[in-house]
């Protein structure tokens, strides 16, 4: 499976990178990464169009995004999992 360590990804980000928080919305509430998109994996099998190829997969400790980055290359997806969640993201989480 793709996956990336989080100063990678922020090293290599541009504006037009998608990140996709797959935690629930509380949590996604509670704190995120600046610019993220909110699809909490419970709605992600009915949302998936909405997440682009390319995109990063974050969740709180990698397991979540894990879950959701296999499904989705399973289902013609390109994307990446993010390795060790907003947990091991080195910038402030945004509310």
């Amino acid at each position: 499976m793709p996956a990336i360590q989080p100063q990678a990804l922020i090293d290599q980000r541009t504006v037009d990178t998608v990140i996709v928080d797959v935690r629930e919305t509380d949590e996604f509430a509670a704190g995120h990464v600046a610019g993220s998109i909110n699809v909490p994996l419970s709605e992600l099998m009915a949302r998936q169009n909405e997440v682009p190829n390319g995109a990063f997969i974050i969740c709180r400790t990698g397991s979540r995004s894990a879950m959701a980055t296999e499904f989705l290359n399973g289902n013609g997806h390109q994307v990446t999992n993010v390795l060790g969640g907003v947990t091991a993201w080195p910038e402030d989480l945004v509310l």
